[in-house]
């Protein structure tokens, strides 16, 4: 899943593969700001065919957050 969320990130948001980490924060290492976090879910919900709650969307810090809460859905 980490595979699959960082080709994401390269190819919409166009970030720095080198810089996409497990630990790497998505808005200070990743600078990924709110509204392009808010296109980030909705891709992942395209693209995984999932729903992200909103509540849960918040608890979204770094890499590993979302590829953890993707992994507990497929």
């Amino acid at each position: 899943m980490f595979e699959k969320f960082k080709e994401l990130l390269i190819d919409e948001f166009q970030v720095e593969e080198e810089k996409i980490t497990l630990d790497a924060e998505l808005s200070g290492d990743l600078a990924i700001n709110s509204i392009e976090l808010a296109e980030l879910l909705f891709q992942c919900e395209e693209k995984f065919d999932i729903e992200i709650p909103e509540d849960q969307a918040n608890k979204f810090v770094t890499v590993g957050d979302v590829v953890e809460f993707l992994n507990t859905l497929k």
